[in-house]
């Protein structure tokens, strides 16, 4: 489904919602408490600022006795098989995010990763993989990218450990030209680049942390590992995990050494590829 059907299809969600909700004769706060979210969010759900996650969509089924009509939409429209079930909602709010900023220990993000990073990364998670599997992987990654092109794109804030400059995913060659890549985007004020480098000592996150912002919605975290992944929008929470971004981002190296470093390890892997 394309990003613009996709969209009128929530869109047709939220109006349902609405209608069915007035219909009960229920206010988006009561209807709010009986799902365990805000009467906020079930408005962004109406106005398809925001998505709601599949348990809110079965459970706002039942107080409305609609049948699952919510869930099979629900279900319909984060059935994206090239990204893992508990990734689903994080992607749908990436191309609402007004500001996006990442920490990523140990890999190029997906949205700066190329073709070859994407297709080395899925095969050493996938080594029996059928070649349509692993593209379709690859296609999944480099659609997510187009929205840093997109002139409405969104602030973009990376800090990556070092540790991300020094593994080599796909072979030497292939990393290089992913930290070109990254350089490039960076030289093209498409993102804001830093580096956490191994004399800054342990980091204030340990694993992947993301932070998103939003015009008229609030900002809400993403933590995530190997196989599983949580979107936290509970504000207390999400405080705590701008605190630790501004510690990771304070501990790392200015934009400008960071730029150079990237480059750097860059040209050592490409000492290292073979010749032919």
């Amino acid at each position: 489904m394309a990003n613009g059907s996709r969209q009128a299809a929530w869109e047709f969600f939220g109006t349902e919602l609405k209608r069915r909700r007035e219909d009960a004769g229920i206010t988006q706060v009561e209807l709010g408490s009986r799902v365990f979210v805000s009467g906020g969010y079930i408005g962004q759900f109406e106005q398809a600022i925001r998505k709601p996650q599949l348990d809110v969509a079965q459970r706002i089924d039942g107080v409305l006795q609609t049948d699952g009509i919510f869930e099979r939409l629900c279900r319909k429209l984060i059935d994206d098989k090239r990204y893992a079930d508990y990734f689903a909602a994080v992607l749908a709010l990436e191309r609402l995010a007004t500001a996006i900023c990442e920490f990523e220990p140990t890999v190029v993000p997906g949205l700066l990763q190329t073709p070859a990073y994407v297709r080395a990364l899925t095969l050493a998670t996938h080594p029996f993989a059928a070649d349509e599997f692993i593209e379709d992987r690859v296609a999944a990654r480099v659609e997510r990218a187009h929205i840093l092109d997109d002139a409405t794109r969104p602030v973009y804030w990376v800090v990556l450990h070092e540790t991300v400059l020094r593994i080599p995913v796909g072979g030497p060659e292939v990393t290089a030209q992913a930290l070109d890549h990254m350089a490039d985007l960076a030289g093209a004020r498409k993102v804001v680049l830093q580096v956490l480098p191994f004399s800054a000592g342990a980091p204030a996150n340990n694993g992947s942390l993301r932070l998103m912002e939003f015009e008229e919605a609030p900002p809400v975290a993403y933590t995530e590992t190997s196989f599983s992944g949580t979107l936290i929008d509970d504000p207390a929470m999400v405080k705590r995990a701008q605190r630790a971004y501004d510690l990771l981002r304070g501990a790392a190296l200015s934009p400008e050494a960071s730029l150079a470093l990237v480059r750097s390890a860059a040209e050592d892997f490409r000492r290292c590829a073979p010749t032919t």
